[in-house]
C-alpha cells in the first residue's frame, strides 16, 4: 500500500513541475474593426506580437458592438476589443493593457478616444501626449488610469 502511495505521489509531484514549467497559454483578444481600417490592423498587429492570441473581425457596423459592450459615446475611438471580461476601446497602449491584466480593477475597460498621432498604430512618434481612460463598472465617470507623455531622451 505504501508503494502505491509513493507512486501517486511521485506522479503528481511530476505533473505539478511540468505544469509550473509551461508558459500560460496566450490571452485571447477579440478585435472588431472596420474592414479598410489600417491603423486597427497595426495595432491588432501589435497585440499579436505581444503574445496575444487575436481574432480580428472585420464589421461594417462597429456601433451596434460599441453599443453592446457599454462604450460611453465620449470615449469612443477607432476599434473595439475584447480581452478576459475588459473591452479595450481604441488605441490603448500595451502598457495600459498589461498593467489591467495584473491588476484587474473593477472596470469595464480602457479607452483612448478618438485617434491619437503617435499612439499604438497610429505612427511612431516620442512626443505623443494622450490619455487612456478607465470606465467603470457600476455608476461613476471614467477617470485617467494612464497618462503617455513625450519620451524625454
Amino acid at each position: 500500500m505504501h508503494r502505491r502511495s509513493f507512486i501517486a505521489m511521485a506522479a503528481s509531484a511530476l505533473a505539478f513541475v511540468d505544469g509550473g514549467v509551461r508558459a500560460a497559454a496566450p490571452a485571447k483578444m477579440t478585435v472588431y474593426k472596420d474592414p479598410n481600417c489600417g491603423c486597427c490592423h497595426e495595432w491588432s498587429k501589435a497585440m499579436a506580437g505581444a503574445g496575444f492570441s487575436v481574432d480580428v473581425r472585420d464589421t461594417d457596423d462597429l456601433a451596434a458592438v460599441k453599443a453592446r459592450l457599454g462604450v460611453p459615446a465620449d470615449m469612443e475611438g477607432c476599434h473595439s476589443a475584447i480581452v478576459d471580461e475588459y473591452y479595450l476601446e481604441g488605441h490603448v497602449p500595451l502598457e495600459a493593457i498589461q498593467r489591467l491584466l495584473r491588476e484587474q480593477p473593477p472596470v469595464r475597460g480602457l479607452a483612448v478616444p478618438g485617434m491619437p498621432p503617435g499612439s499604438l498604430g497610429m505612427g511612431d512618434d516620442p512626443q505623443a501626449s494622450f490619455d487612456v481612460y478607465a470606465i467603470p463598472s457600476g455608476t461613476g465617470a471614467p477617470y485617467v488610469f494612464m497618462r503617455v507623455r513625450p519620451q524625454k531622451g
